[in-house]
């Protein structure tokens, strides 16, 4: 298979002038996704899920390492990588079509193709009848899927996901599971997936990456042999509730020092 994403060695510390120390936030980060594979990060909290995940975006730059991005060093953001946040933050004023197409615009893709391209990805995250609708006339799940949707319509070679249901209810958010599955495997995309939902991790990957307590490292690479298409019935399954406590114990041995 080919390595669509490579980090080597990611370190990255700041500079903390009140109390003229340097705060280490990741140190020494080495991983690799493969072409078309799903992978989640977890980790206690505080250990650089997230700074990691905007070091593979550009946004960060590591005091150390580099992020590789199908054989090319990543310096700055770039359309071969789209990042889907926690909060959908769609413009008000655009509808569903217009938020999806916003992208494609500031690209001077305007034309009915572009407009096809668009309600294309409409339909798959499944909001087909809601493309002149506001977000203000949408739940919180269906603005997740136009936030999908807005990421997908670009073609990026990598979806990068900073937790994008942990706003959503409980019911909701296993739902957008089920369906983000579905998308993902359907639009054939490669997938880095931040969560602190050790069952949302185990259930959406190929593999789960678990992090140390700060300075994050990569403490574990789990793999998650269960076949696909997956249900969420499988949450039920003796094989899930083997991989979710393997994975929770280690993110457990992490977590409970700074609690002591």
């Amino acid at each position: 298979m080919t390595i669509k994403l490579e980090a080597r060695d990611i370190g990255l510390s700041y500079f903390q002038p009140r109390s003229n120390t340097r705060l280490v936030a990741l140190e020494a980060v080495s991983l690799t996704i493969q072409e078309g594979e799903f992978v989640s990060v977890v980790g206690p909290s505080g250990c650089g899920k997230t700074t990691f995940l905007s070091i593979v975006d550009g946004l960060l730059r590591p005091t150390s390492g580099q992020i590789i991005v199908d054989g090319r060093l990543v310096t700055t953001p770039g359309p071969d990588r789209a990042v889907v946040f926690q909060d959908a933050s769609l413009l008000p004023w655009r509808t569903v079509l217009g938020n999806v197409s916003y992208g494609l615009e500031c690209q001077r893709r305007t034309g009915p193709e572009a407009r096809e391209r668009a309600l294309h990805f409409i339909d798959m995250v499944g909001l087909h009848g809601f493309e002149q609708h506001y977000p203000h006339e949408l739940s919180g799940g269906m603005q997740q899927r136009v936030n999908l949707a807005r990421a997908l319509v670009m073609d990026p070679q990598l979806l990068l996901m900073d937790e994008p249901f942990a706003a959503l209810d409980a019911q909701t958010r296993e739902a957008m599971q089920e369906e983000l599955m579905e998308i993902t495997l359907k639009a054939k995309k490669t997938v880095l997936f931040i969560t602190h939902q050790i069952d949302e991790a185990v259930y959406l990957s190929d593999r789960v990456i678990v992090f140390s307590a700060r300075p994050g490292r990569v403490k574990a690479d789990v793999r998650i042999a269960i076949e696909r298409p997956r249900k969420l019935r499988l949450k039920r399954d003796p094989r899930f509730h083997a991989l979710e406590d393997e994975v929770w114990s280690l993110v457990h041995d992490e977590a409970a020092p700074a609690l002591t």
